[in-house]
């Protein structure tokens, strides 16, 4: 197969950056070009919600000459994202067309969760050294313009993640506005940053042992290559060293840092901020030992775009992942593991049985196995209101991995498991589900509640579950010497629906097993 060349850019909140990669399938991904241009639009649009009409013109000149280098390089196919700076725009719609008429360049923007996974993925790419790294406990800290994305292991799992706004411009702002004296700056930037980070520590960290933390970030990492270049190219160090580096340019005005490290001095305040997360970060967690792998955004932009077509094996599997925070989601809020297990082990039979006839796929499966175990989370919140709790608790509960329609997807399946259904027009004036998702919600949803009907007791009754189509009807022959007349009484409800939904009839076959 032959190589090809593909462009990853970044309209980063305070930067624009392309990376130009060679990927075949025998190399993988290979960095052939690196062009930055430093561009502070995140200060503004967290503060305005809009682009001056300067900042437009210079982030459309830059993308016009990523453009010619892209032609320079024939590149055959490009990526282009943007972040926090463009999410959180009042016009954002409005300003990513006018970009598209100006440049050319189609950009799209990400949810937080979305950048958050393609970060992830640039540093699961990193191969042998992730892999020793997250098989003890580990945090990832990846350090936005506008926020934080703060991710914990476990036994090689990903199994919460969370998003603090704390990023190093919006921090920057905030300090700015504060009237502090030069020589208490960094005190009380700690105690901005250590506040939240308390939080943090007393809903997810509680017992767990950290002893690695991942960085990511615009600005220590580049500080690292220069000051530690022996240890650069595997990119660990250890904290006391770290901290020691931390203490000794905080006790040097800008000018001289900025001389010292090469760098702009406008960007050492933000150095000192990313630093400051990093240390509040490491001893919140007691880590010992920090990893800065170097990797940016373009990197899971490449990453992302060869693995989805094929051209490169996937190093790492993330949905593991997506279903061990789903685990951790549902026993953060005292679901029932037993119950998952069932109705996930019925939900998956179905389906599987169905293929021919739902036409659905592997990613769909997932988001079924997903909702089977967030199925019935908002009881924690109240017991009577269980489908609008349980939706309001996925849409504000990040799962890396997923999109943002996977979610909304998933936390509507969730809802209507409990509720009547709602057809097409009402579901689409509250979210952003389009006639795809619906379509894919209501089988989902079907599947689920057909489940549910099932385990109406929730006392697990049946030992073995098989199902078959025959004709017009799916048997669901169940092993069970147990009484099961409530499960059959209203087992009409569940049927009704999924009878509309796919023409076909569930029906409950009983064998009894002695």
């Amino acid at each position: 197969m032959k190589k090809k060349t593909f462009a990853a850019i970044d309209v980063g909140s305070h930067e624009l950056a392309m990376k130009i990669f060679e990927v075949s399938p025998q190399t993988g991904l290979k960095v052939i070009d690196h062009v930055r241009h430093s561009l502070d639009i995140g200060t503004e649009s967290y503060k305005t919600g809009k682009l001056s009409y300067e900042h437009m013109e210079e982030l459309c000149h830059v993308l016009r000459e990523f453009t010619l280098v892209m032609r320079s390089y024939k590149v055959e196919d490009y990526c282009a994202y943007g972040t926090s700076a463009i999410r959180e725009l009042d016009n954002t719609i409005i300003v990513l067309d006018q970009i598209e008429k100006k440049t050319g360049i189609k950009v799209q923007y990400l949810s937080n969760s979305e950048q958050r996974f393609l970060d992830y993925k640039s540093i699961a790419a990193q191969g042998e050294d992730f892999y020793k790294i997250i098989s003890s406990g580990t945090a990832i800290l990846d350090i936005g313009g506008g926020s934080i994305q703060v991710s914990l292991f476990d036994k090689d799992a990903l199994v919460a993640t969370q998003n603090i706004r704390l990023g190093v411009l919006r921090l920057y702002e905030k300090m700015r506005y504060i009237d502090v004296k030069p020589s208490q700056y960094q005190t009380v930037l700690a105690e901005l940053i250590d506040t939240q980070l308390a939080v943090f520590k007393k809903l997810y960290l509680k017992d767990r042992e950290i002893k690695n933390l991942i960085v990511v970030d615009d600005y220590v990492s580049a500080v690292v290559k220069q000051v530690y270049p022996e240890v650069y190219k595997k990119g660990y160090i250890e904290r006391k060293k770290f901290l020691e580096n931390v203490k000794l340019f905080q006790n040097k005005n800008d000018m001289e840092v900025a001389g010292q490290l090469n760098m702009a001095e406008e960007n050492v305040p933000l150095l000192h901020i990313s630093s400051q997360l990093i240390k509040s970060t490491l001893e919140f967690m007691g880590a010992d030992c920090l990893w800065v792998p170097g990797v940016t955004l373009c990197d899971g932009i490449g990453y992302d775009y060869a693995e989805r077509n094929k051209w490169i094996k996937p190093t790492h599997d993330f949905e593991e992942d997506i279903i061990a925070c789903a685990k951790n989601i549902s026993k953060r809020y005292q679901g029932s593991k037993r119950r998952g297990e069932t109705l996930e082990k019925i939900c998956l039979t179905v389906f599987d049985s169905m293929k021919k006839i739902h036409g659905l796929g592997k990613r769909e499966r997932l988001l079924l196995q997903i909702a089977t175990l967030l199925h019935d989370c908002g009881k924690y919140v109240n017991m009577v209101s269980v489908g609008e709790c349980s939706y309001h608790i996925v849409m504000n509960t990040e799962i890396i991995g997923l999109s943002h329609l996977e979610r909304e997807m998933v936390a509507n399946i969730v809802k209507y498991n409990h509720e009547d259904f709602a057809y097409y027009d009402e579901i689409a004036k509250d979210g952003g589900i389009d006639k795809d998702a619906y379509l894919v919600v209501a089988k989902l949803t079907s599947i689920l509640r057909v489940a549910n009907g099932l385990d109406k007791t929730h006392k697990q009754k049946f030992k073995d579950i098989k199902t078959t189509i025959h004709e017009n009807e799916l048997w669901i022959q169940v092993d069970t010497a147990e009484n099961i007349a409530l499960e059959k009484g209203l087992f009409w409800n569940a049927a009704r629906f999924f009878e509309e939904v796919y023409n076909i009839k569930p029906v409950i076959r009983q064998k009894r097993t002695v």
